[in-house]
């Protein structure tokens, strides 16, 4: 099954020092089966352009990041699918960000695997498969 990587495992792979684990996982990933949500790039912009090293965060972006993601954009499909699981959670009252449930929803409209570190938001998304091996990586 391909991959749709949210922002923190992005983000994971711009640190000074990722988790080793974690890039020896990725690299056996083929660049084919590699996929993002425009709502995560979008993140990712919020976080260059909030810090001091803008310039530094909007090179990794655009040199490391956009050209190795097949970026997905948010569209009707998907809003669709949002807008069920934001109604799900609201009515259970156990609520996530707009955000996260906008990842979720493209990753159940491609049916890609999420790949985060932020397991506790999104093992509540009924029928999400998520991989946990960032999580994992970072308990090392």
């Amino acid at each position: 099954m391909p991959f749709l990587f949210d922002t923190d495992a992005i983000s994971e792979t711009l640190r000074r020092k990722p988790a080793a684990a974690y890039v020896a996982w990725l690299s056996k990933v083929w660049r084919s089966e590699q996929f993002t949500s425009a709502v995560s790039v979008g993140e990712l912009y919020r976080g260059a352009f909030r810090s001091p090293e803008r310039e530094r965060h909007l090179r990794n972006i655009e040199e490391r990041v956009l050209g190795r993601l097949t970026v997905l954009p948010f569209d009707t499909q998907i809003a669709r699918i949002y807008g069920e699981i934001h109604a799900e959670l609201s009515a259970a009252d156990r609520p996530v960000a707009d955000a996260d449930l906008q990842i979720a929803a493209t990753a159940l409209r491609f049916d890609l695997e999420l790949v985060t570190g932020n397991l506790r938001h999104f093992t509540r998304i009924r029928g999400l498969v998520v991989n946990d091996v960032l999580a994992r990586c970072r308990e090392r």
